[in-house]
């Protein structure tokens, strides 16, 4: 009697665990299907506008950056999805910088052919974040406009009583202050209009909020313009940024050399030099104090946010890791733990 009612338990029980292990299984595949539904449907069309809209993409864009951009924008319905096609399909590093003309009406198939192809505006000049002033220059020179031309329209004499420009010393010349943005060109376009209309997405930016914010922080708008252009050469992400800002803030108020290496490049760049972080400039923050001789490229309202309103936190280094994650840390033995830990082939200038 004994054994034929552990056989009815255990016959019971092993029911329980069939009908158990049945019920996950078709819960697991019914939320696959689900999932995958839902992942095609925002594969298609945000909406049946045929209306235009333009998209930058700024060089070095990671492909989540490009997703939420896009979202953003109202091109496409996810930014997950996006992502998660891009991966499948196996083309997140054939994504190419530059402006585009998308619709909400184009699948993401369309898209991402559009962005892969460098299909780019061609009605549009970019100037694209985290440029230096040469490289607008030769942007310029590129989207049709002649040397001599687009020579003269980057003369800051042009401009004197721009807003933009009221806190720019002297002799300056207009180096961080155009701000990266796609202008429409025609045939009756001259360079001097874009340089113009980028001088006043600049202005737009310098809010009464960040000039005062940057006067709070002990610096002059041209300080933070200055500061803001290294901000946006370092990283790239947002949240970095506010971290950055920070870390340079702390190092400053503890007179520390801020060594930051794209101030560095820079200075040897302007003079004809390979990068290096021991060549002898007045932007080489290794071997001079406090901030460098002016603005290193120009600037994006996120950088300029972070110099505005830096992160309230307490680091005194950071590294961006070969993972493409930034590492921040107290100490200089913790920097130097992070950066044999995470940057081989970046702190080695492969």
């Amino acid at each position: 009697m004994e054994v034929k009612n552990i056989m009815q338990r255990h016959a019971k029980w092993q029911k329980i665990f069939v009908g158990t292990l049945a019920t996950v299984l078709i819960l697991g595949i019914g939320s696959i299907l689900v999932v995958r539904k839902v992942y095609h449907q925002n594969l298609q069309p945000a909406s049946a506008s045929q209306h235009s809209r333009i998209v930058s993409v700024p060089l070095g864009s990671s492909p989540h950056t490009i997703a939420v951009l896009l979202q953003q924008k109202g091109i496409i319905r996810s930014s997950w999805a996006f992502e998660w096609y891009i991966r499948s399909h196996e083309v997140q590093d054939q994504l190419k910088a530059g402006s585009y003309e998308l619709r909400p009406s184009q699948a993401v198939a369309d898209i991402v052919n559009v962005l892969t192809n460098g299909k780019i505006a061609t009605n549009l000049v970019t100037i694209l974040p985290a440029q230096r002033i040469d490289q607008i220059q030769r942007s310029l020179v590129n989207a049709g406009f002649s040397e001599a031309d687009v020579t003269a329209a980057l003369n800051p004499a042009n401009y004197p009583d721009h807003p933009a420009l009221v806190d720019k010393p002297a002799g300056a010349s207009l180096e961080g202050y155009l701000y990266p943005e796609s202008f429409q060109k025609t045939a009756a376009t001259s360079p001097k209009e874009i340089v113009h209309k980028s001088l006043d997405e600049m202005q737009k930016r310098l809010t009464p909020d960040i000039r005062n914010a940057f006067t709070r922080n002990g610096l002059s708008v041209h300080q933070g313009i200055i500061l803001a252009s290294i901000v946006e050469q370092e990283v790239s992400t947002t949240g970095d940024r506010g971290r950055v800002a920070q870390v340079f803030y702390s190092r400053m108020r503890q007179n520390m050399p801020l060594q930051s290496d794209v101030t560095a490049f820079y200075g040897a760049h302007v003079n004809g030099q390979p990068n290096s972080t021991s060549y002898d400039s007045p932007y080489n923050t290794y071997l001079h104090p406090g901030l460098p001789a002016g603005p290193i490229s120009n600037v994006s309202q996120s950088s300029l946010q972070a110099v505005a309103f830096p992160a309230a936190t307490d680091f005194l280094y950071f590294v961006a890791g070969d993972d493409g994650v930034t590492h921040f840390s107290h100490t200089q033995a913790e920097h130097e733990a992070l950066v044999k830990q995470y940057c081989h082939k970046l702190c080695s200038g492969q």
